[in-house]
């Protein structure tokens, strides 16, 4: 499977993913729900993932990527089509749940696929380019999400994204049947004891805890800013456009990020990266203008953009020979425990306090993660530093 065909398939597939995640919560203020129900709905796409993404990354060792892609495509196409038949908030809750488990399958042999093709120094490379499809895709589906509510609405806006997983298996149903699988040389290794054995290793577990925080204070980004949004009085289509924002700033930050983890290492950009994303967050809840809500978006989105592709990199170069599906679906694992307790968390501070303190304490989250990552780094090197004079 030529790696152009994966870059089309991540763009397509992100375009519908990050239409959803606007058309959810707008979609769930039309419904009347509160915060603390937008905050389950933002949940109840990672339950799946988190019960079935260590299967998923062993599926992916075992049998390649090409299968589970179908099938993961197939499935988030189904599932932004349950909202259009079924306008409630039960349909939203059954969409999500289709398509966190669909996705789930996708996600991770993709994932493993782009860490099997080059060599070990093009890995960083190609984990950026794949970061920037997925950036190029987040560009334009908080638009089409936007655009298509203000034209046609919500339950519409669903089955319009619904197309964009078709368009991804026609081109994986076009590739050769003989698709890489995890095989190479990286993958040639025994297989190990479990995933207690991937978690016992301290490089590991800290990269899986970070990457786990970073793409929640992401996912409370995506859900909790169009609720802000609406809370100005900002049209859909505005806030789709405040949303490509963040999308920008990410595609902008992950055409440098070989060069920058080059120059500062993958661990500390991972760090400051975090940080940069906690400071703009703290500004959010301070503007009410769209403009200037706009240039808060692309902040956050410069600070948090080069965190998943790190995460994956490190991961991928960490994680024992024959087993980086399996250590892949634990990072996703480890992502949707995160992104089922702090979506519901926040969401109950929201419904009690508003929506400003959500940004505040994802702030404080992510700014302490940082840099608790930072200074940790910053020991082992140092630790590192003196067995090497000894």
């Amino acid at each position: 499977m030529s790696f152009h065909a994966l870059l089309a398939v991540t763009m397509i597939n992100m375009l519908g993913i990050r239409a959803s995640r606007v058309l959810a919560p707008l979609f769930a203020i039309e419904l009347g729900a509160n915060p603390f129900l937008i905050g389950v709905l933002a949940a109840m796409d990672s339950v799946f993932p988190l019960l079935l993404a260590l299967y998923a990354g062993k599926l992916s060792d075992r049998l390649g990527g090409r299968a589970p892609m179908i099938f993961g495509s197939l499935g988030m196409s189904g599932g932004l089509m349950v909202p259009y038949f079924m306008p409630s908030l039960m349909g939203l809750y059954l969409a999500a749940a289709l398509i966190g488990l669909s996705h789930v399958f996708y996600n991770v042999s993709m994932q493993n696929l782009v860490g099997t093709l080059g060599t070990a120094k093009e890995r960083t490379k190609n984990f950026s380019n794949y970061s920037l499809a997925l950036s190029f895709g987040s560009l334009f589906g908080p638009l089409l999400a936007g655009f298509a509510i203000d034209v046609v609405g919500h339950a519409q806006g669903y089955l319009i994204a619904s197309l964009t997983p078709l368009a991804a298996v026609a081109i994986l149903a076009l590739q050769p049947r003989d698709a890489p699988r995890a095989q190479a040389a990286h993958e040639a290794g025994p297989r190990g004891g479990g995933a207690l054995e991937l978690w016992r290793m301290p490089g590991l577990r800290r990269v899986f805890i970070v990457g786990g925080v970073l793409l929640a204070g992401i996912d409370l980004f995506q859900f909790y800013m169009p609720i802000y949004g609406h809370s100005l009085g900002l049209s859909a289509s505005v806030i789709g456009m405040v949303m490509s924002m963040f999308s920008v700033a990410s595609f902008t930050v992950r055409t440098m990020l070989p060069v920058l983890a080059r120059r500062m290492g993958e661990q500390a950009l991972l760090a400051y990266a975090m940080l940069l994303g906690a400071a703009a967050y703290v500004s959010v809840p301070f503007i009410a203008n769209a403009w200037v809500l706009g240039a808060a978006a692309f902040a956050v989105g410069f600070g948090l953009g080069c965190g998943m592709p790190l995460s994956m990199t490190l991961v991928y170069s960490g994680c024992p020979p024959g087993r980086s599906g399996e250590a892949l679906g634990l990072r996703v694992a480890v992502n949707n425990v995160m992104h089922i307790i702090v979506p519901v968390l926040f969401g109950a501070v929201g419904s009690a306090f508003g929506v400003g303190p959500v940004f505040w304490l994802s702030a404080a989250l992510l700014g302490g993660t940082g840099w608790f990552s930072k200074t940790r780094h910053q020991k082992e090197k140092q630790h590192d530093s003196q067995s090497q004079r000894r």
